[in-house]
């Protein structure tokens, strides 16, 4: 086992990490206020809607849509029973599997996102994009794909192009 001084990292690479980890809970709370203020919708609702939007005939398997909102399986049967029991989402047994279910997008669901799409997409101009100009915008771009490819993950989620095309 390694002790906290032979697994130090660089104060610089630290400083960096402890600024992105700082900055992506500052926008996202700041985020989620304004989502839950203008549309009454939490942000992990917001994002399982443009994934199921996003998806072939608006369904997901569960376990493929856990992936894509980074919850684990428990906290998205949860959040998908509460969005279910709104009318949001709507879930299918898997015919060729019975142990598998669908989350699947309702008509409410996507009238939903409609109405929320335009409250978080200024929201995300305001704290995100007005800050920062083109040139600083392309560099952030390419360094944090740089550290998805360096990670060796595979990049599930929906694409920025994505979401501004279903608004």
């Amino acid at each position: 086992m390694q002790s906290p001084q032979s697994a130090a990292v660089d104060p610089a690479a630290l400083a960096a990490w402890q600024a992105l980890l700082r900055t992506h809970a500052t926008l996202t709370r700041a985020m989620e206020r304004e989502l839950l203020a203008a549309e009454s919708l939490p942000l992990g609702e917001y994002d399982v809607l443009v994934q199921l939007q996003a998806a072939p005939d608006g369904r997901l398997r569960m376990a493929q849509l856990a992936d894509l909102v980074l919850l684990s399986r428990s906290g998205l049967t949860r959040l998908v029973e509460r969005m279910e029991a709104a009318g949001l989402v709507r879930r299918e047994i898997c015919p060729s599997d019975a142990r598998g279910a669908f989350a699947v997008l309702t008509a409410k669901g996507a009238q939903r996102l409609a109405r929320a799409s335009a409250t978080h997409l200024r929201s995300i101009q305001e704290h995100f994009a007005d800050p920062l100009d083109s040139e600083q915008l392309g560099r952030l771009q390419e360094v944090l794909e740089r550290l998805l490819a360096s990670s060796g993950e595979v990049d599930r989620g929906c694409r920025p192009e994505q979401q501004l095309e279903e608004d």
